[in-house]
């Protein structure tokens, strides 16, 4: 296809595709998606090689949300059985941190619900964060607390947080039907913040929300004028209890389009399969592992992932290796310090897929049948109940 050779060679000189060339790749058919996942592939390895970076969530602070995010399961008056705790302790944070580690992640989220964070909150999580590098030598940190008042991202940076997570979610047009509480130009100026203060700008969105193409181009567009050095692609979990609940619109085959789309719009730019992998990609996870070059290791914020030792497998399976704390994750030309430059240290500086006011979770493991565009697979969504505020030992 022409098509597909253009967006090859805009994606090896960093050119940005035409919003009709983004368009026309969620508009391919399923005859010619192999084909699109090895044209975007050969960006994805001009890159980053096969190497697979490996992200792992601490839920901090769980539920009791005031925003009203219609896609988050903690999201105010949400009836949807997850777990609810407030912050944990630096020591328990930095325990449920060093399973993921363990299992061979290199970056920490550490995230919040709320809003945003007070001044006393932002001390609470500096004392997790150095006591996290305290810890383990090279860890990455990425903070997500959502809205940043002025200043905050500077004492992030202090504390040695290497990035800071904060998703756009949808296009401007359309964010107003997801959200009430706050609006799209908060969440650009919390990644702006983020941005000057030196940290590395983690900035993503949701799918399978009901929006159009338009709208997908549109966030992806933005992502890459607010030039974010990581950009987590989620996959909306309608979660029982919350205003999209209903709304079961991916298919595998749609969500490698997607994550093709992002590749070509941004093509030196850690692209990481966040909330919802297993859901909806299924059994065609491994494909995905050739556009994308980063996921989330285990558990989610309040829903149960794939197994670590699962996640481990197929990645070996598919003939990636995982990237070791001592490589550096970004092209040179993109390397700020901080994240993923292999410094590991906020003071020499980017899943969630997380976001303070409200993150798509991802669901458990084991899917069995496909299912149709709009067919509900409630039985598939698990709600944490191991790792971060209770007794049972994580997943990772």
């Amino acid at each position: 296809m022409d098509l597909l050779n253009t967006l090859v060679d805009k994606g090896l000189r960093r050119e940005l595709p035409t919003r009709d060339e983004a368009l026309a790749v969620l508009s391919t058919s399923d005859d010619e998606l192999l084909d699109v996942v090895a044209a975007a592939g050969k960006v994805r390895r001009h890159w980053f090689g096969r190497r697979v970076k490996l992200n792992y969530l601490v839920n901090l602070k769980s539920g009791l949300c005031p925003e009203d995010c219609s896609y988050c399961s903690q999201r105010l008056g949400a009836d949807t059985g997850i777990l609810k705790y407030t912050w944990l302790k630096p020591d328990e944070a930095s325990e449920a941190a060093a399973a993921g580690l363990a299992g061979g992640a290199k970056r920490v989220c550490l995230v919040a619900s709320g809003r945003g964070p007070t001044d006393r909150d932002v001390d609470r999580v500096s004392d997790t964060i150095k006591a996290i590098k305290e810890q383990n030598e090279g860890v990455e940190v990425c903070a997500c607390l959502g809205l940043l008042s002025d200043g905050q991202a500077e004492r992030l940076r202090g504390a040695g947080a290497d990035a800071y997570n904060h998703n756009l979610n949808t296009s401007e047009s359309t964010y107003g039907d997801i959200t009430k509480t706050h609006t799209y130009a908060d969440r650009v100026d919390t990644v702006q913040k983020a941005h000057a203060a030196g940290l590395s700008a983690c900035s993503g969105l949701i799918s399978g929300m009901g929006e159009t193409d338009e709208d997908l181009v549109d966030v992806v567009f933005a992502l890459r004028e607010l030039d974010a050095d990581s950009v987590p692609v989620n996959f909306l979990i309608p979660f029982e209890g919350t205003p999209l609940a209903k709304e079961w619109n991916l298919t595998p085959q749609r969500c490698l389009r997607i994550l093709a789309m992002v590749r070509f719009v941004c093509p030196d730019i850690e692209v990481r399969i966040a909330g919802g992998r297993e859901l909806h990609l299924r059994t065609l996870q491994p494909l995905a592992l050739h556009l994308a070059n980063s996921i989330f290791l285990g558990d989610y914020l309040t829903s149960e992932g794939q197994a670590g030792k699962a996640d481990l497998e197929m990645i070996a399976d598919a003939g990636f290796e995982v990237e070791s704390a001592d490589q550096v994750t970004l092209p040179e030309h993109r390397r700020r310090g901080g994240c993923g430059s292999g410094s590991g240290s906020g003071a020499d500086a980017r899943e969630g897929s997380g976001c303070g006011s409200g993150c798509a979770p991802a669901e458990a493991p084991g899917s069995a049948a496909q299912a149709e565009p709009g067919d509900a697979r409630t039985d598939l969504v698990a709600v944490r109940r191991r790792g971060a505020g209770t007794d049972v030992a994580p997943n990772a």
